[in-house]
């Protein structure tokens, strides 16, 4: 039987989820139609889209390379009905304000959504820190911005509104000890060194996870590409705590890398859009933030 858009939303949903209770909360479906979903899914394929765990699903290094073949169906099929429901694309200009990490990971989805639908409007783009892309959208020299959202520093002038939440996960270099223990604890961590991705919104919060320690992490590089942090864990470097949106196993040293859940209370990377509070929205950002509502679901 060939596979339906609806084993692949159960795909997606259990692949963001981690459970298939998670899946099926979050689809409002029972957990036996995301079971059997899933189980036609492989069987269609022919393949292992998931290790089964005693409490999870972790996903495999093919169900990784499917997982975007499955997103970028369900986009376009989003993207098909679009034409249906906006009966002219509106032409003008959105002044769109991005951080790094979300330039990296996050942007290319939305603006290729948008893109798609609003062909006639012309984007110009400003990549900068947090703090000053808050500046500039009180300021009203922005229309929106695309940023981490859970360390926004000004969320009484702005609106918003928060589209993915990213827990911080523990990278390891093939056959490293710790991958061996069945819980790994902040503690643990402590002892290793530490290779610290220095974006702002990255380092405040691996920093303030190792200080509530009561101990100085063992920092031993720091360096603002997510790719360096890739390959120095890879090679033996050292360890890193990251948000689970920059974990890419497909990409260059992914294969090298294993991930492993860290046993206590771990913040989460809040991934949203803000726009100026009281502000009116024009046609051009609602139908951005609409795009960007769509792109970041099927994460």
């Amino acid at each position: 039987m060939a596979f339906t858009l609806r084993h692949l939303q159960f795909f997606v949903a259990v692949a963001e989820q981690g459970t298939v209770s998670g899946a099926a909360k979050a689809l409002s479906i029972s957990q036996s139609s995301i079971t059997e979903g899933v189980q036609a899914l492989e069987a269609d394929l022919g393949v292992d889209l998931f290790l089964r765990r005693s409490r999870h699903l972790e996903i495999t290094h093919t169900g990784h390379q499917f997982l975007r073949h499955a997103k970028k169906i369900l986009g376009d099929v989003a993207d098909a009905r679009q034409v249906f429901e906006i009966p002219g694309a509106p032409s003008g200009r959105l002044s769109l304000g991005v951080t790094s990490l979300v330039a990296g990971y996050v942007l290319s989805e939305i603006l290729s959504r948008f893109r798609r639908a609003n062909p006639a409007v012309e984007i110009n783009a400003i990549e900068d820190n947090g703090e000053y892309l808050e500046h500039l959208l009180i300021g009203g020299e922005l229309d929106v911005a695309v940023l981490v959202t859970s360390s926004l520093r000004n969320r009484n002038a702005l609106q918003v509104e928060t589209l993915d939440v990213s827990a911080f996960r523990l990278w390891l270099p093939l056959g490293h000890p710790l991958t061996n223990q069945e819980a790994i604890t902040l503690d643990d961590v402590a002892r290793e060194p530490l290779i610290m991705l220095s974006l702002d919104e990255i380092e405040e919060g691996t920093s303030a996870l190792m200080s509530s320690l009561g101990a100085r992490p063992n920092v031993a590089f720091r360096t603002r590409s997510v790719e360096a942090v890739r390959s120095l864990v890879a090679t033996g470097a050292g360890v890193a705590l990251l948000p689970n949106l920059v974990y890419r196993p497909w990409s260059l040293e992914g294969d090298r890398i294993e991930i492993r859940d860290v046993s206590g209370d771990l913040p989460a990377v809040q991934v949203g859009l803000a726009w100026r509070r009281g502000a009116p929205l024009s046609q051009i950002s609602r139908d951005f933030i609409r795009s960007a509502q769509t792109a970041l679901s099927l994460r």
